[in-house]
């Protein structure tokens, strides 16, 4: 299946998703992102924070504010990539071991 979107992270990994995958998040899982895939671009490729998950290892959430919200997007990384799991708006980060913050 094609690559809907694919982004450098701020990691230095690839982050992927699909048309298809896309659809089912903004249909079934968060149709609050629908028209935000800008959005979930920026916040892979910069970051404000990213923490790992404590329930998996392999995944890490990323988090960027827009205005009063973050974007968390949801990754699985394998093998040196990863592929978006979900993403959706947040108001407060979760816990978690931080992988990377932005200076300030």
């Amino acid at each position: 299946m094609p690559e809907y979107f694919e982004v450098l992270s701020k990691l230095k990994r690839r982050i992927r998703t699909t048309k298809n995958y896309w659809i089912k998040i903004i249909t079934l899982k968060h149709p609050v992102m629908a028209g935000k895939e800008s959005q979930v671009k920026k916040t892979l490729a910069d970051p404000d924070i990213v923490k790992e998950s404590e329930k998996d290892k392999s995944v890490l959430l990323y988090y960027k504010k827009f205005a009063k919200r973050f974007v968390c997007a949801v990754v699985r990384h394998e093998n040196g990539s990863g592929f978006i799991i979900s993403c959706y708006p947040v108001d407060k980060i979760k816990k978690g071991k931080v992988i990377y913050k932005r200076s300030l």
